[in-house]
């Protein structure tokens, strides 16, 4: 009798080692330091451009007033001390010994450089660092900055995470993001070109109001063809206290339907380079505030049904790619 494959031995998917049909972030950090690598979130104490009045107020519509920060610890907490906090969370899970700290919450190059390398130089000092991950926006990197980020890249795995959100201006503007797709652009570039030993890394939101199926895989296809390390791609939540939060019990907007959202997924990853890693495929919010969709609170469910469908349609990242 033939044994039948099981669904790691029928995966086509060269960057994989497992029934994965993606670039996993787990399967790049394996294989980059040779070990399970955890990362650990980051409170640095900044703000936004946006909600300063810099460029705008308010912060993005769906922003909560931790900026994407709903997991770090305290921000009353030095950063010492929530590296330690979340190192021990991360050692009850798992297995590992190897750590990247991320600040992650809102604009982390929204500061004065000394103050950035005081922080950034403290992260690199970490028991078991092994690099170090910056989320911050086109709009907030200074050209000294960038010199200085630079120099870092050749001395640790130094990961920039831009946000961006859509290439569509009018969602941005609908968003209150704060700038255009043309800035995003400018930026990548000058990365590019001054430090290319930056991973760059690129978030998307899929379910932005007022955007259709083909708007939202246009902005996949559009940062694809520009070949970053890694993109995210996150579902939008609705979360209290938000102006997003108004809109939904307003009934001026739907959150995407839990079948549309894991088709889109497969779909995005059919148009991504298989050479990128896909750093997240939908995301986390805190479900004491989360109003909306409420079935995105079972993350796994909503991963393995995107494994299945990869499988049932024998479909894989990249597999419609074009250079």
């Amino acid at each position: 009798m033939t044994r039948k494959q099981t669904q790691k031995e029928q995966n086509p998917f060269v960057f994989s080692d497992s029934n994965k049909r993606y670039h996993t972030y787990d399967y790049y950090l394996r294989r980059r330091f040779g070990t399970k690598v955890a990362k650990l979130t980051l409170d640095g104490g900044f703000t936004c451009p946006n909600i300063d009045g810099t460029c705008g107020t308010g912060g993005c519509i769906y922003c909560g007033g931790n900026g994407s920060g709903h997991f770090t610890s305290s921000r009353a907490l030095s950063i010492s001390e929530q590296y330690r906090a979340q190192r021990a969370v991360m050692q009850g899970k798992w297995q590992v010994e190897r750590f990247i700290p991320y600040f992650q919450a809102h604009t982390n190059t929204y500061a004065p450089l000394p103050r950035l390398q005081a922080l950034f130089e403290e992260a690199l000092c970490f028991p078991d660092a092994v690099g170090l991950n910056i989320a911050t926006r086109a709009d907030c990197l200074a050209p000294d900055l960038l010199d200085y980020l630079k120099a870092l890249s050749e001395r640790t795995v130094l990961t920039l995470e831009l946000g961006l959100q859509t290439v569509h201006d009018e969602t941005a503007e609908r968003i209150n993001r704060g700038h255009t797709f043309e800035d995003f652009l400018a930026t990548y570039r000058r990365i590019r070109e001054k430090a290319p030993r930056i991973r760059m890394g690129v978030h998307l939101i899929l379910g932005l109001p007022g955007e259709s199926e083909e708007m939202m895989l246009e902005t996949v296809r559009r940062v694809a063809a520009l070949a970053p390390d890694e993109i995210k791609l996150h579902l939008l939540y609705v979360i209290e206290n938000t102006v997003l939060a108004e809109q939904y019990q307003n009934g001026e907007y739907q959150p995407i339907k839990r079948d549309d959202f894991i088709s889109l997924v497969v779909r995005s990853l059919e148009r991504i380079s298989p050479k990128t890693v896909v750093g997240r495929l939908t995301g986390d919010a805190p479900r004491r505030t989360l109003l909306a969709p409420i079935w995105s609170s079972n993350k796994i469910s909503i991963l393995n049904d995107i494994d299945k469908m990869l499988q049932s349609k024998n479909t894989w990242q990249g597999k419609f790619f074009e250079e």
